[in-house]
């Protein structure tokens, strides 16, 4: 069978994904986890606690939230129906470190769940690391020619 054959076949049998009902949803999914950030949020910010500290814990609530529903399945079971709308960035990626980790962890916890954890995130770390350094040069750089770069973007 040819290349081309077999793509021509694949296409056949590939079932048709219904892209209006997907991204409804994804946006539907992504929606309601916002809603709930915000109304944690709020309950954060109802008991006293300032913005600052309050947007601090809302984002460590929604990784544990995010852990918590990757470890007992649920996470998984929600993404295959939302897709993208799961991939709210921090959900998402609380669920990109804890996935690895919680799929080996019967190789045990330093070379298991400590090791597995950054397959996925360590190259998102490192290049977001690298980015900030080079474009930190990058400004750096237009300011000994007077260029003030921050000005113009904000």
């Amino acid at each position: 069978m040819t290349n081309q054959s077999y793509e021509k076949y694949s296409k056949k049998k590939a079932k048709k994904s219904p892209l209006l009902k997907n991204i409804c949803f994804a946006f539907l999914v992504g929606g309601l986890i916002c809603t709930l950030g915000q109304a944690i949020l709020n309950c954060y910010l109802a008991l006293g606690i300032d913005k600052e500290r309050a947007a601090s814990l809302l984002s460590i609530t929604l990784i544990f939230l995010a852990c918590l529903f990757t470890g007992f399945g649920l996470f998984d079971r929600l993404a295959k129906h939302a897709g993208a709308g799961t991939l709210v960035p921090i959900t998402g990626f609380a669920n990109a470190m804890c996935s690895p980790s919680i799929d080996n962890k019967a190789e045990g916890y330093v070379l298991g769940v400590g090791a597995k954890m950054f397959v996925i995130a360590g190259p998102v770390i490192v290049y977001g690391t690298l980015t900030s350094i080079l474009l930190g040069i990058v400004i750096y750089v237009l300011s000994l020619f007077g260029i003030d770069i921050i000005h113009l973007i904000v």
